[in-house]
């Protein structure tokens, strides 16, 4: 799977431009605060129907414009599709595929797989559930619609519990009709902690892998996954958390609550790990992650590399681009560095300035 067009209009500070990138490693280099990650973020788009940086669709239109156009052409072996996306200030987005509009994002997943790395991923270690919890579901939603659909009606009926225990507290004879939610939440809750555990014990494996690769052996990497709840239980744990729930206002049990533990060596990554070894876990399970695309859909994904050559040593960078094979690659960086120009060709450069990509094929 590759992209062979993107054309963009008014799509954060890129006023402008049509290219046709390559199937391999696509550099698009520049100063800092030219565009280069609006670029990624255009792609990315198109494949998640949303931002990666999580901010509004109306932020992502150029700031003197009333609209934005995102249009990509996509090829998968004899198979081209077109993805659309339009953006218009104080209304929804619009997103089409083959020109068929697209009414749930669920239907725009597998039209473009994507898997993005950049030095924020950091986050994926450091930071809280909630982070890792995205990750999680980001991908899975990628793979399977019908675990997207699972997710959209899990935090539906979720939102509708709450409101339910909020007005409990002020009313409790609203108690006796709480089962009906308990038992749908139940029902795809279970779902999803079923899911998550299959697709994390085939990451644990693959990742233990990269990590071991990337490091000569030296750390052994663990993907943990840390349920809130034992599958095939969540019922019986509403029950039993009911006074807490109705106290809090909130449901305190369930996959919304879940985590995942990166270990290297039977430590806690996010405690113990050294900065190195929480970037290096951070790469391996974005590696992971398509590797398992592959294995699911049989097809190599378009990989979106966001700065992080200015992260990674000689030795790392070197392995992250031996990795790609076959796969088609955009890279962002200030400058090209002499580790990197055996892998690329003068026909892959693009460079930015205040919003313009231009080709630079007499750079290297």
């Amino acid at each position: 799977m590759y992209i062979t067009e993107v054309s963009l209009q008014n799509f954060r500070n890129l006023e402008q431009l049509k290219i046709e990138p390559s199937r391999g490693i696509n550099v698009i280099y520049g100063s800092n605060a030219q565009g280069k990650t609006n670029f990624l973020e255009s792609l990315y788009f198109c494949a998640m129907g949303r931002s990666l940086r999580g901010k509004s669709d109306q932020q992502l239109i150029r700031f003197d414009a009333e609209e934005s156009h995102i249009r990509m052409m996509v090829q998968r072996k004899n198979l081209y599709d077109r993805i659309d996306v339009h953006l218009k200030k104080d209304e929804k987005k619009g997103i089409a595929v083959n020109g068929l509009p697209v009414r749930k994002l669920g239907d725009l997943f597998g039209t473009l797989y994507a898997v993005i790395f950049s030095p924020e991923d950091l986050s994926l270690v450091k930071d809280g559930p909630a982070e890792r919890r995205r990750f999680l579901d980001m991908e899975l939603c990628q793979l399977s619609k019908v675990y997207y659909y699972d997710l959209q009606q899990y935090y539906r009926i979720l939102k509708q519990r709450n409101n339910l225990l909020k007005e409990i507290s002020k009313n409790p004879k609203l108690q006796d009709t709480l089962f009906v939610w308990d038992d749908q939440m139940a029902e795809y809750g279970e779902r999803i902690i079923a899911a998550r555990k299959k697709f994390l014990a085939r990451l644990d494996e693959i990742a233990a892998e990269k990590l071991s690769q990337l490091t000569g052996g030296k750390d052994h990497l663990q993907t943990i996954y840390k349920p809130n709840c034992d599958a095939g239980m969540l019922a019986e744990k509403l029950q039993k958390n009911l006074e807490r729930d109705i106290y809090f206002g909130s449901t305190q049990s369930g996959p919304h609550k879940d985590d995942i533990l990166f270990s290297i060596d039977g430590r806690e990554v996010k405690v113990y790990g050294s900065q190195g070894q929480q970037r290096t876990t951070a790469l391996a399970a974005r590696l992971a992650e398509i590797d398992l695309i592959r294995e699911e859909t049989g097809e190599d994904p378009v990989l979106l590399l966001d700065d992080v050559f200015s992260e990674l040593d000689e030795s790392r960078q070197k392995f992250l681009l031996e990795s790609v094979g076959d796969m088609q690659v955009f890279v962002t960086c200030t400058g090209i560095e002499d580790s990197v120009k055996k892998y690329i060709s003068k026909d892959n450069l693009f460079y930015v300035e205040n919003g313009v990509i231009t080709p630079q094929k007499d750079a290297l």
